[in-house]
């Protein structure tokens, strides 16, 4: 449910619901603010999405599998996002890099699956 905060009126402090789907099936949903990046809000929940490239699409490590009502949401991937698309393991019809999604207000409730060969490597 899209709540605006009482005292602002700037659309960054709308909140939404994001829930991403772990590799077994876990549900974990968190508040995001509009305007917020998904890889970002998937770190700040715990999921294992690296994104070692810092978002400059040289990686799929952040790659997620974006539920179909969301995704026709989405604005079209460039073709940079989906070269590194190609290099992913679990690729999927609906499959994005989170990095490349920004939370937007018709977002709100988007689900994501971890794909089945995530793993975040960047706490060995």
């Amino acid at each position: 449910m899209l709540q605006r905060n009482k005292v602002f009126s700037n659309p960054r402090y709308l909140t939404i619901k994001v829930t991403f789907i772990s590799r077994d099936n876990e549900r974990t949903t968190v508040d995001a603010s509009v305007g917020d990046n998904l890889l970002s809000v998937g770190q700040a929940a715990g999921m294992p999405l690296e994104g070692t490239c810092e978002a400059q699409m040289a990686c799929s490590t952040c790659h997620v599998i974006v539920a179909k009502e969301y995704f026709a949401k989405l604005p079209k991937a460039r073709e940079e996002e989906e070269d590194m698309l190609d290099l992913a393991a679990d690729v999927q019809a609906t499959s994005r890099l989170s990095c490349q999604i920004d939370l937007t207000d018709e977002l709100d409730g988007i689900e994501v699956q971890i794909p089945s060969e995530s793993y975040n490597a960047q706490g060995f």
